[in-house]
C-alpha cells in the first residue's frame, strides 16, 4: 500500500488485529522510506439487496440515507458515532442475511426501530412518529404504552427466542409471575 506522507509504494504491516466484532482487520503499517505509521481497515465488500420502497420501486440500499435517518432520530440525544455505526452495521447484517435480492423498506423501517428503541426511548419515538405517519396526540401517547410494557435490552437480550420465532423478533414479554409463599423453618437446628 502507497504511503499517505510520502507516497513511497513500499510499506509494510506491524500488526494486524480484527476490529469491530471481527467484521473487518486493523492494519498498523509503516513506511520504510519517511518512517511514517499509518493504519488501514480492511472490510469484506458484499452485495447488499435491494430496498423495495412502498410504491414497489426497488433502490439501491444507501448506508449514507439509512445513516441520515438514525442521525435525525438522535439529534441532541446521548447517542454516540460508535453506537450508530454498530446499529448500522446490524441492519447491514440483517439484510445480507436475508439472502433475498430485495428486501421490503417496511422491514428496514422496523429494524431501524428495533435499533433506536435500544439506544434511546426519544429517538425512537421521533423516528416512529414520522415512520408510522402519526396523526394526533392518543397515537405518540399507544407508542409509548407500548415502548412502556416492552422488556429493557438487557432482559431482550437475555431471553430466548420461542420455539418457531424467528431469532431477530422480540418475544412477547411473559405473564407475570404469583408471588410464592416460603415458610420459615422452626430453626430447632435438629437434622
Amino acid at each position: 500500500m502507497q504511503c499517505p506522507f510520502c507516497n513511497s509504494p513500499d510499506t509494510r504491516v506491524i500488526d494486524s488485529r480484527l476490529a469491530e466484532e471481527g467484521t473487518q482487520v486493523r492494519r498498523r503499517r509503516g513506511c520504510e522510506a519517511c518512517g511514517g505509521r499509518f493504519t488501514t481497515f480492511e472490510k469484506a465488500q458484499l452485495t447488499m439487496p435491494s430496498v423495495v420502497k412502498r410504491s414497489g420501486a426497488p433502490q439501491p440500499f444507501s448506508e449514507n440515507k439509512l445513516r441520515r435517518g438514525f442521525e435525525s432520530a438522535v439529534y441532541k440525544r446521548p447517542v454516540t458515532a460508535e453506537q450508530i455505526d454498530h446499529a448500522i452495521d446490524n441492519i447491514e447484517r440483517k439484510l445480507r442475511q436475508t439472502g433475498e435480492r430485495e428486501v421490503p423498506s417496511r422491514r428496514v423501517g422496523e429494524w431501524v426501530m428495533e435499533e433506536l428503541r435500544d439506544l434511546d426511548h426519544v429517538a425512537y419515538v421521533r423516528f416512529a412518529s414520522i415512520y408510522r405517519a402519526f396523526e394526533d396526540v392518543d397515537a405518540f401517547s399507544q407508542e409509548i404504552q407500548k415502548l412502556k410494557a416492552m422488556p429493557s435490552p438487557e432482559q431482550r437480550r437475555s431471553q430466548l427466542p420461542l420455539i418457531g420465532e424467528a431469532p431477530d423478533e422480540t418475544p412477547s414479554p411473559p405473564p407475570a409471575e404469583k408471588p410464592v409463599k416460603v415458610r420459615k423453618s422452626s430453626g430447632s437446628g435438629s437434622h
